[in-house]
């Protein structure tokens, strides 16, 4: 892996990140101990479709999510969770609309506590 402990990634070219991701695969699949056999064959994939992804050669996201599965490192996904925020205006109007009291019921026909004379 890179000495670099931060990656600009909007300067990076596609081929740059899919070198890095490439060497990421590598870097984790050696640190496991695996072989390229091993690995692929762990996630299904060729041997060769493996090599590539490492080279940092095109290969699909199926394969990237299957090998990073078998690396136990999908965590890399969490950059892509959505996190929907709502505007302070519609945050205030919601907390206006909320009930505030809480009122006894009273329904006509039954006793209530106040007519029950218990001596």
């Amino acid at each position: 892996m890179n000495d670099i402990s931060r990656n600009n990634w909007s300067t990076m070219s596609d081929n740059g990140i899919a070198r890095q991701i490439g060497e990421f695969v590598r870097y984790y699949r050696m640190e496991q101990n695996k072989t390229q056999d091993m690995l692929a064959k762990d996630a299904g994939i060729s041997r060769s479709t493996l090599s590539l992804l490492e080279r940092g050669e095109t290969v699909t996201v199926a394969t990237l999510i299957q090998v990073l599965r078998v690396l136990d490192h999908l965590h890399i996904f969490d950059g892509f969770t959505i996190i929907r925020q709502q505007s302070p205006l519609l945050l205030a109007k919601a907390e206006k609309k909320k009930r505030q009291r809480v009122a006894p019921s009273r329904k006509k026909g039954k006793n209530t506590n106040e007519d029950i004379i218990d001596w």
